[in-house]
């Protein structure tokens, strides 16, 4: 294993600790610092493992993120539309 595959599965690791601990703010503080180590990270395992990995990753982090990017999701066809 090369670090960045274990530096992922420790992010993935670390994001599911951090929603199962309550939160004021709706954990909103905490998936904003996770996506900003989440997107670097997610650079650099596809830099060292190819896409198909990194594609991976990025399904598990969507589907620890949804929110976050179901609100993207909204704003992006509210521009479009």
């Amino acid at each position: 294993m090369n670090s960045s595959f274990i530096l992922a599965c420790l992010w993935i690791l670390t994001a599911s600790i951090m929603g199962m601990i309550p939160s004021k703010d709706n954990h909103w503080t905490r998936a904003y610092f996770l996506i900003a180590v989440g997107i670097p990270l997610l650079v650099y395992l596809i830099y060292q493992n190819g896409p198909v990995i990194g594609f991976l990753f990025l399904l598990a982090a969507t589907s620890i993120l949804r929110w976050p990017v179901i609100y993207l999701w909204r704003w992006i066809r509210r521009m479009v539309s």
